[in-house]
């Protein structure tokens, strides 16, 4: 997997600021700006209170120093930067006891869970549990201990912790705050494990939260199997607390909505792209089983092999068959063929774009891991960056000059500007006439040329490239990717951030290093799947070897099966799919935005949204911080 370290602190993160913001604050306040930290964080506005925190404890001294800054630290733990808080730490010595051993205690004990080292965070919070703590400290042990059992797979201990810790509050809103905690951690809990201790769970309101946190973490909030997995579960658990949260969130009401009950895969399961079928073939019932405890009754899969055979036919075969809804099949010219008949007898998803030009009959929808979308997400994300004045590298053929087109449009829609632009041939390997021509070299050395003619001597000359732009959008395979980015190198461009496509990750396993910087659109199922995915690439790895690089079709077989209750129902497309971010538009295409990657020490790391700050050092080892000083 992908960046393996990166991922799951920055989920630990965000599950930490979640499960500790919102403890009740110290009951001392020491004057004006003290009052102004607490108001800052009682807000959420947690770095601004660390800030005013930690400046106020650069004046103060003694224990009043060492107490304001444990009251930063904090802070910054709930903002998610743990790097701050670690030095913060560092700063004084560990307290004898008291209130303020109790604060060090609950500050390290969550740095430990930043780091993923729950174990030792409980050896730190178990000897609290029997101490005569004041409710703030017990309640925000409590809620750290929970975390810890979360990040250990254990979330029956965890739910049992919170609702204890409900007990302890005196006010709706604290009970409120803790039921979102505890719904934060199911979210990233892992589903399988929630399912199977639900079965064995005696107490109802646990079995309850397990149940339904299981459903969020096996669907990701989405789809049909969680939309009437609520509904069942809602008429299951009258009265449940976990009603409270769900009443928060975006969800369906009344019955549960309408579906398919028969589908027909069609798909190429022989032949020359038999290995393209099977991988959306698997990614497809993977989204299937995972949305099959939501169902009232499970759907019936019917799968056509069409390599070689009649589409058309196959169509018809299906809903002879009682077939609602077909999805495939997957080859162009598969789609144009279906496209073809003047009216469906049931609606379809093509997992193939057709030419803007050609006209569809109502009910045939199109869904492809299309290069237009990732030219227009690398639009997109430079912008997003502040990059406004970009030049491009695309390859002279079919290909190349869609994925131009998309990139320009975008980009231009969106406010950039393309300064420049030029095509490449992809059986050559010296690209230094488009490059210089890019850069405007090719004006500089001709300069410089008539400057030494009209002097009549050899002058000391550098080109000097244009200095006005601001990034590069390279449409490039990785092997012609790698030539590319040591020639942009050597034509004094290495210093201008690149983006390109998923085409430049080939995922063949070899070392990326030549690549190292370049920035790419891809599907999150091969960069950063989020948590209710996040087993399925390991497990198709191991399961299906030989399919290793398909992931991306994987993923689309996933997402096909998510697209097909909204479609049948004629309901908003708007899915955190595995493919991408999708919606659909006025055309009956599904469109994706796509997650972000960069190629660093050979290997791509995911790379947060633009408006998301990643406060980690990636240089920081796990237990580098822990000297001396921060020894339980």
């Amino acid at each position: 997997m992908i960046g393996p370290r990166t991922r799951p602190r920055y989920f630990l993160a965000v599950l930490l600021a979640l499960v500790v913001s919102g403890c009740e604050t110290p009951d001392f306040v020491g004057g004006t700006p003290e009052r102004r930290a607490e108001a800052m964080a009682l807000e959420g506005r947690h770095a601004d209170a660390a800030s005013l925190y930690i400046g106020l404890a650069s004046t103060a001294i003694g224990t009043e120093r060492d107490r304001l800054t444990l009251l930063a630290a904090e802070q910054w733990l709930d903002a998610g930067d743990g790097n701050r808080a670690r030095n913060a730490l560092r700063s004084i010595d560990k307290p004898s006891g008291g209130d303020l051993l109790w604060f060090w205690n609950t500050d390290v004990a969550a740095l430990y869970l930043f780091l993923g080292r729950p174990d030792d965070a409980l050896e730190i919070l178990g000897p609290m549990t029997s101490q005569p703590l004041p409710q703030r400290h017990r309640l925000r042990a409590e809620a750290l201990r929970a975390d810890a059992y979360f990040q250990k797979d254990e979330p029956s201990r965890a739910v049992q912790l919170y609702i204890q810790r409900e007990t302890w509050m005196d006010s709706n809103r604290e009970r409120q705050r803790n039921r979102q905690r505890l719904w934060a951690g199911l979210n990233v809990s892992n589903a399988p494990t929630m399912r199977s201790e639900a079965e064995t769970a005696v107490d109802p309101v646990v079995r309850g939260w397990l149940t339904i946190g299981a459903l969020a973490a096996a669907t990701g909030q989405q789809g049909i199997g969680w939309s009437n997995g609520v509904v069942r579960w809602r008429d299951e658990h009258p009265g449940h607390p976990a009603m409270a949260v769900l009443n928060t969130l975006e969800m369906p009401q009344g019955p549960q909505l309408s579906y398919p009950r028969q589908v027909a895969l069609l798909l190429p399961l022989s032949g020359r792209n038999a290995t393209a079928g099977r991988a959306v073939q698997n990614g497809f019932f993977g989204a299937y089983y995972a949305a099959l405890a939501g169902l009232a009754e499970p759907q019936t899969i019917t799968v056509h092999d069409i390599g070689d055979g009649d589409v058309e036919s196959a169509y018809a075969e299906a809903v002879a068959s009682g077939a609602e809804f077909v999805v495939g099949p997957l080859i162009r010219r598969n789609v144009q063929a279906i496209a073809e008949i003047p009216t469906l007898s049931v609606p379809m998803l093509a997992l193939n774009n057709l030419p803007d030009e050609v006209i569809v009959p109502p009910g045939f929808y199109q869904f492809a891991l299309a290069p237009e979308d990732e030219a227009a997400s690398a639009a997109a994300r430079a912008l997003g960056d502040e990059h406004q004045r970009g030049i491009a590298l695309y390859p002279n053929n079919d290909w190349g000059r869609r994925v131009m087109q998309s990139f320009a449009g975008e980009l231009q829609g969106l406010g950039g500007q393309l300064l420049a632009h030029s095509s490449y041939q992809t059986s050559v390997q010296d690209f230094s006439l488009e490059i210089e021509s890019l850069l405007g070299l090719t004006d500089s050395i001709a300069r410089a040329n008539r400057l030494k003619a009209n002097l009549g001597q050899p002058l000391q000359f550098e080109p000097r490239r244009r200095q006005d732009v601001d990034f590069i959008f390279l449409a490039a395979d990785a092997r012609i990717g790698r030539l590319l980015k040591s020639q942009l190198k050597f034509h004094y461009a290495g210093d201008i951030p690149v983006y390109a496509t998923s085409f430049i990750h080939s995922m063949d396993g070899r070392s990326n290093r030549d690549l190292n910087g370049i920035m790419f659109a891809d599907a999150p199922w091969v960069i950063s799947p989020p948590n209710w995915l996040e087993d399925f690439p390991p497990m198709y790895e191991e399961f299906w070897p030989a399919e290793k690089r398909m992931g991306r079709l994987h993923a689309m077989g996933y997402d096909a099966y998510q697209l097909i209750s909204n479609l049948y129902s004629g309901s908003e497309v708007n899915l955190q799919g595995a493919s991408g971010e999708l919606f659909l538009d006025q055309r009956g295409r599904v469109h994706r935005r796509l997650a972000w990657a960069q190629f660093q020490g050979g290997v791509p790391v995911a790379m947060p949204d633009p408006l998301l700050v990643e406060s980690f050092d990636e240089d920081v080892q796990p237990r580098e911080w822990r000297d001396q000083r921060l020894n339980p």
